[in-house]
């Protein structure tokens, strides 16, 4: 008998089932056993253990990704020094650039005011000559060092071949047919009324034998004229003082103003001393100032 109970204690603790107690009268009850209670299909479900929460995802930038880093650009080159003066280019500045050439033995011709081959060697010359780029155009870098090279050429270096401009003409040549000759900027205008019509360059005495100076007129003229006190001829001769005249000097046309005259005033053009020659009368009006 209690080996039956036993067993089924045993057999209701194993299986979950709950044993009751037996009854006070004496009689002994049948053992019950009761299961556990089926679960209803309404009954709540049970709580799941909390789960920890995960971590947040990072918001994704809306943008494309960058871009690897490009190496910065090179840096452009400096541009190349502005150009000055070339060749065909005419004026006194181009006569400053051949006076300057021609103090340091590149140019050997006289300043002319005209850019041209002889001009543009000199400059690719002396360009070489201090590393700069051989161009023969004068550049604001060649001008700069030629600057520093050189003085500031005097009037006579920049019209060392003439063609220098005329100076004002005197209050004595503003009437009448006028030889007109200055000192000043040694020229020669002939005048007619007021009017220039022709201009040349022109050679004076030296200190020791000096061309005068004041008004005159030309007491005669002698085409094929030679000197009798120094033996040279004075072709177009126009005398206007004594033994001076205006006449054309071949000397003054192949030495320039390295050289002087005997008093006269010497021309070196010998087309424009022959028009000129054509042109004035004995009688006319001849004014030698400064």
């Amino acid at each position: 008998m209690w080996r039956s109970v036993t067993a089924v204690v045993v057999l209701a603790a194993v299986s979950g089932c709950t044993v009751q107690a037996a009854g006070t009268s004496g009689k002994k009850d049948p053992v019950h056993i009761a299961t556990a209670p089926a679960e209803s299909p309404n009954d709540p479900k049970p709580k799941q253990p909390a789960q920890p929460a995960e971590p947040a995802e990072p918001a994704r930038d809306a943008a494309k990704p960058s871009q690897p880093p490009t190496k910065p650009p090179k840096p452009s080159p400096p541009p190349p020094p502005e150009v000055l003066w070339s060749r065909g280019d005419q004026g006194r500045d181009v006569r400053e650039v051949q006076a300057r050439l021609r103090q340091i033995a590149w140019f050997f011709e006289a300043p002319t005011g005209t850019y041209g081959p002889a001009t543009a060697a000199a400059v690719k010359g002396f360009q070489g000559k201090r590393g700069l780029p051989q161009t023969g155009r004068t550049d604001s870098v060649t001008w700069q060092r030629l600057l520093n090279m050189t003085h500031e050429p005097g009037k006579w270096e920049l019209y060392a071949a003439g063609d220098q401009p005329a100076a004002k003409p005197d209050p004595r040549c503003m009437t009448g047919r006028v030889m007109c000759i200055s000192k000043t900027s040694r020229t020669l205008r002939w005048m007619v009324d007021g009017r220039t019509l022709s201009t040349v360059d022109v050679r004076f005495g030296s200190q020791y034998t000096p061309t005068r100076e004041g008004e005159f007129s030309v007491t005669f003229k002698s085409r094929h004229h030679v000197s009798t006190l120094y033996d040279t001829p004075m072709p177009y001769a126009m005398f206007f003082s004594g033994g001076q005249a205006v006449h054309y000097s071949s000397d003054f046309a192949a030495t320039g103003y390295n050289g002087a005259s005997h008093g006269c005033v010497n021309v070196r053009d010998e087309a424009k001393i022959a028009a000129l020659f054509g042109q004035v009368r004995s009688g006319d009006k001849v004014v030698v100032h400064w």
